[in-house]
């Protein structure tokens, strides 16, 4: 059985493209919406779509512990498929192809491609396509060796899950800031199970940040390195995969669009700036914390 779960909060802006194309791909039974407390019509939509539906208060979200509450409730389900509001599945074997990752009994969890969304920037695109390559791999813990930290790469935007693997490693963490389905992978790896990314399964799904927004999300990135330290000293450091996507993103852009060479070098120096400030959270009050970081509920329980 495969049922799909979408965390929303004001999702009405993207759902016109959203609905429609989940719907090509599964029945509405198989949905269910996770709604924190949207105050834009989502969970009227969410019903008139045939969609099961539960609320839970804003403040009470959280990346890894929410995704948790709904693998729990959803007992039939061994393949459990997690989608963002805003990533539109692009065609309607999308999710089947997704899933037939799961033919190899050693797959714990997959991920799909993700594609520039239409009207994306240069940079916005760049990302994409740099992480989201056109050919399918399947990986193990060897990997660590010729991938680093990238061995351990997945996406909850596009991607699904073994019941049984995800449970035998204690399930999502919810005491973290984010990437809740990096640590996911990671453990289930240790464990012994494969990733794999799945290239033909694809969705439109970018995100164009401004220079405060990337600055926030790589201040979370620090303090989840800080805070989650086995993930370097187990996978490598991320500094590798950091020089790499620098000098293609560099090369994309000089083909292009030179003329946003310079924001892109900017962005470079917050987000590495922003990291490693996150690494030394711990010399941080709580409320400067609180404001630095893209996750500000997190800190109410875990400054």
């Amino acid at each position: 059985m495969v049922r799909v779960i979408v965390p929303t909060l004001n999702a009405a802006t993207y759902w016109p493209r959203f609905a429609p194309a989940l719907l090509a791909c599964v029945r509405a039974d198989q949905v269910l919406i996770v709604d924190s407390s949207s105050t834009d019509g989502t969970p009227d939509f969410a019903r008139q779509a045939g969609f099961q539906l539960i609320s839970i208060n804003r403040t009470d979200f959280n990346h890894g512990g929410t995704r948790q509450m709904a693998v729990e409730m959803l007992t039939d389900a061994e393949i459990l498929v997690f989608l963002t509001q805003d990533a539109v599945l692009t065609d309607p074997q999308s999710i089947a192809k997704l899933v037939k990752a799961f033919d190899d009994p050693t797959v714990g969890v997959a991920y799909g491609r993700q594609l520039p969304k239409q009207g994306a920037g240069a940079i916005e695109a760049h990302a994409r396509l740099f992480n989201y390559p056109q050919t399918a791999e399947v990986r193990d813990l060897s990997c660590r060796k010729r991938l680093g930290y990238k061995a351990v790469f997945v996406s909850n935007s596009f991607s699904a899950y073994r019941r049984s693997a995800l449970m035998a490693i204690g399930g999502f963490r919810s005491a973290v800031i984010l990437s809740e389905d990096t640590l996911a992978a990671a453990n289930m790896l240790i464990a012994g199970w494969k990733i794999a990314y799945a290239a033909d399964a694809r969705v439109y799904h970018s995100h164009s940040y401004t220079w405060l927004q990337e600055f926030k999300r790589y201040f979370d990135i620090g303090v989840l390195h800080s805070r989650e330290q086995w993930l370097l000293n187990r996978f490598g450091r991320t500094s590798g995969e950091g020089r790499r996507f620098v000098i293609s993103e560099f090369a994309f852009l000089l083909d292009h669009a030179p003329w946003q060479i310079p924001s892109a070098v900017m962005r470079t120096g917050l987000k590495l700036f922003a990291y490693r400030l996150g690494r030394m959270e711990n010399w941080l009050t709580p409320e400067v914390k609180r404001h630095l970081s893209m996750h500000h509920q997190f800190w109410t329980e875990h400054a």
